[in-house]
């Protein structure tokens, strides 16, 4: 895309460039993070966005006052180069070549490189500020954003309702958790825990909320030391005047703007937990400044949250029924309609089957709203991950090529996230080759029995193995934790070639989900959600959540293994006994014809 495309990206990048000179800078950080560090921001934090174009979930960009990168990881090698300009912006990887590297290998000596530090977590902060150091430049630290001061029609702060949720989903009380907050911080030696992460303040005072599309949980921060005393700023607009339903006794409510002073206070001549990835870096800076002592640890909030207690278990499965039901009575939908209309030239589009999805989980009374954007990909839209169809690029899901459809939803009871790719037509061998080594990636982990004490890293090769033996591989992680009723990409667990420190666990909720990509002509993806539970005698092993049917048309079933088969008929047969009773006799005729058993 060219400068010409877009006229005001150009207009934007000279404003802050003149900013920059202005403020005696040679160049400025603009991440995608918010104030919270999160992979989903509000439309008044999109700051990359405004100033690059590109849209997606993850990227940095650094623009200097004669040059500019951009860094974006695997999942928008292709999306990022149809939204910027490749004229202004060099195009990096965000962990082959981070921007900590650029900084060092790039800057001049002497060159003043400003960021804004409530929106770079205290590693970002660390590796940048060393790397910039060592090219002989110097790391300034703004106190207003420099986006902001040019962004004229900046939307407001999100102001979404906050709602208590009941202890019959949440599954334990807040008075419970303070108490197990408060073992954790003496057992780190230290008083108090600085919490910037929504979703683990959401999960902790068993609140929600609706500040940014697909995560149900209001923008805050939390002071919380290990005496049970709780600070929770947040802004009074978004609370209702009756506080009943609320297990907030014992919490202190402030408004966030005050969160540095706030800091100071709380941690002079004390020790403060601050999570160094995902807490403004101007935390541990307040902290030090107030005399305090930092201690950089992960939140122990996150840690507790990720192990699903089993009110919480039983409500993924819960959920996981509902939204199967939404799925299978889409397919059918789809295969009724998308060859006829094909050849009465009045195709399903992407938006449309995007639609079609949602309706379908809005019968069920427990979902609010969908986990994240769904992806609705047809064709050569298929190859990029992350894609999000728009009345501009919204494509006709025809007999040519492959539908890729990755979707999921938030429900009181839990969050789901699962991916299928089905054709509506006759596709090539190569398509079949790729897909079959994508379902066999998948049916190889999700089937492991692994022993205790097992990392995510070290399973990761099992998904990609068959497509290794084709020479080919896939550039995403193979699955992330799910959050219940909270984020969908929940860290810290997760399956990546990347190495992963937590250990896997009975309790925790992840995805799986292998794929393959070939650029401008089609995307295979197979996602199941899973639950890692104990197998005995020191073993783990997963069990699907996800009740989706796998579409065995586009497998080469004489490459299947015995074992293979057999796990597919167990699985298909799990989906059609616990979905008996809920479907139209066509929706329950197609279910029967897509789970039928292979046999051996």
């Amino acid at each position: 895309m060219t400068s010409n495309d877009r006229p005001d990206m150009a207009s934007r990048l000279a404003a802050l460039r003149r900013t920059l000179e202005e403020r005696g800078l040679d160049g400025y950080v603009v991440p995608r993070f918010d104030e919270h560090q999160g992979e989903y921001c509000a439309p008044h934090d999109n700051r990359l966005a405004f100033i690059t174009g590109f849209t997606g979930s993850a990227g940095v960009a650094v623009v200097m006052r004669d040059r500019a990168a951009i860094f974006v990881d695997g999942r928008y090698q292709v999306q990022v180069r149809q939204e910027i300009d490749v004229d202004s912006f060099s195009i990096e990887h965000f962990y082959d070549a981070p921007l900590k590297d650029w900084l060092r290998k790039n800057l001049r000596k002497g060159e003043r490189v400003g960021f804004n530090s409530m929106l770079l977590p205290s590693t970002w902060d660390a590796d940048c500020g060393q790397s910039v150091v060592a090219a002989g430049a110097q790391w300034i630290a703004v106190t207003d954003d420099l986006v902001d001061a040019i962004w004229s029609e900046q939307p407001d702060k999100p102001l979404g309702t906050v709602i208590a949720l009941s202890r019959d989903y949440a599954g334990e009380s807040v008075a419970d958790k303070k108490r197990r907050l408060g073992q954790m911080l003496a057992d780190h030696g230290a008083d108090v825990l600085i919490e910037a992460q929504p979703d683990n303040i959401a999960w902790f005072l068993n609140v929600r909320g609706r500040d940014i599309a697909f995560n149900p949980m209001p923008q805050s921060f939390m002071i919380a030391d290990r005496e049970g005393r709780v600070e929770w700023l947040v802004d009074h607009r978004k609370l209702p005047n009756d506080l009943q339903d609320f297990e907030l006794e014992g919490v202190d409510i402030s408004e966030p703007d005050l969160l540095l002073d706030r800091v100071r206070s709380a941690t002079a001549g004390r020790v403060a937990v601050v999570d160094p990835g995902f807490a403004p870096s101007a935390v541990a800076h307040a902290t030090r400044e107030a005399g305090g002592t930092v201690r950089l640890l992960r939140s122990p909030i996150t840690l507790a949250k990720m192990l699903k207690n089993p009110v919480e278990l039983s409500g993924f499965r819960d959920c996981h029924r509902h939204d199967g039901a939404a799925w299978i009575r889409f397919f059918a939908w789809l295969e009724a309609n998308a060859a006829a209309r094909e050849e009465q030239g009045r195709p399903v589009t992407e938006l449309e089957a995007e639609d079609r999805i949602l309706a379908f989980r809005q019968m069920e009374a427990t979902f609010v709203e969908p986990s994240f954007r769904t992806i609705s990909a047809s064709a050569g839209n298929a190859a990029m991950c992350h894609y999000a169809a728009s009345a501009k690029s919204d494509a006709p899901i025809t007999s040519r090529g492959v539908y890729l459809l990755d979707s999921g939803g938030q429900y009181f009871t839990g969050t789901t996230d699962a991916t299928r790719t089905t054709a509506i037509g006759a596709i090539s061998d190569e398509i079949r080759r790729a897909y079959t080594a994508v379902l066999k990636g998948l049916i190889s982990m999700v089937s492991l029995k692994f022993p205790k004490g097992t990392y995510g890293h070290q399973l990761d090769a099992f998904a990609r193995r068959p497509l290794w033996d084709l020479g080919l591989d896939y550039d995403h992680g193979t699955g992330h934790g799910v959050g219940h009723f909270l984020s969908v990409h929940e860290q810290p667990q997760r399956f990546d070639r990347r190495v992963n420190e937590i250990e896997l666990r009975p309790g925790m909720v992840t995805t799986i989900e292998p794929g393959y990509y070939k650029a401008g002509e089609y995307g295979i993806r197979i996602e199941n959600q899973v639950e890692v539970i104990d197998d005995g005698d020191g073993f783990m092993s997963f069990r699907s959540l996800t009740l989706v049917p796998i579409d065995l048309r586009l497998a080469d079933l004489a490459l299947l293994s015995q074992a293979e088969r057999q796990w597919i008929d167990a699985y298909h047969w799990r989906i059609t006994s616990t979905m008996a009773g809920l479907f139209d006799p066509e929706t329950a005729a197609w279910l029967a014809a897509r789970t039928a058993p292979i046999g051996d």
